[in-house]
């Protein structure tokens, strides 16, 4: 955490946004996915910008069914986030047995001045309402954190996430912890 990011209090909520992730902003992703507060629980390591472009512009471009996205706080990008419907990724869907109409979630706040101020389960809920909801083909949500990861555990809760069960993701070296959310949790 940030020296004195407790102390600054929480953030106003009002100016989070989103906008479609652009190749010109895979720079700056392969910066965020290199910073430590985002490595400790997102993936593995992204090594060069040239391994995150090949991983990342797939979904840019569209040729990967996950819809990648910046989150914003006011103009500026501070993080990123993504959705997908779990079916169109057969080995997940198979692992983690949800309904058909189940799309995942999956997110980190790049910017370390905006980490443990209090945006999370604004994040989310926003996020929920404008682009993942906004699917009428989508009727639930799911999010896999580290059992380990309490702080974005608390913020799925606050968002209105529940605990759905814990599975092992071939691949994967820790299990994830699953919450969900409907359609009518959100009263989207």
């Amino acid at each position: 955490m940030p020296a004195n990011a407790e102390r600054r209090g929480p953030l106003d909520p009002a100016p989070l946004g989103f906008r479609r992730m652009q190749r010109d902003d895979l720079p700056l992703m392969f910066r965020w996915l290199n910073t430590p507060h985002v490595r400790e629980w997102y993936a593995e390591p992204a090594g060069s910008l040239e391994e995150v472009t090949a991983k990342y512009l797939s979904r840019v471009d569209g040729s990967d069914r996950t819809d990648p996205y910046l989150i914003l706080y006011r103009p500026r990008p501070i993080g990123y986030i993504q959705t997908y419907l779990i079916r169109d990724h057969p080995a997940y869907a198979a692992a983690v047995q949800v309904e058909d109409d189940a799309a995942g979630v999956d997110l980190f706040l790049g910017e370390a001045e905006y980490v443990h101020r209090g945006l999370g389960s604004h994040v989310l809920r926003r996020f929920l309402r404008d682009i993942v909801f906004a699917n009428p083909e989508v009727g639930s949500c799911i999010v896999g954190p580290e059992p380990q990861n309490r702080v974005a555990i608390r913020a799925y809760e606050r968002a209105g996430f529940r605990y759905l069960k814990t599975v092992s993701v071939p691949g994967e070296p820790e299990p994830e912890h699953l919450l969900r959310i409907t359609r009518a949790d959100l009263g989207a």
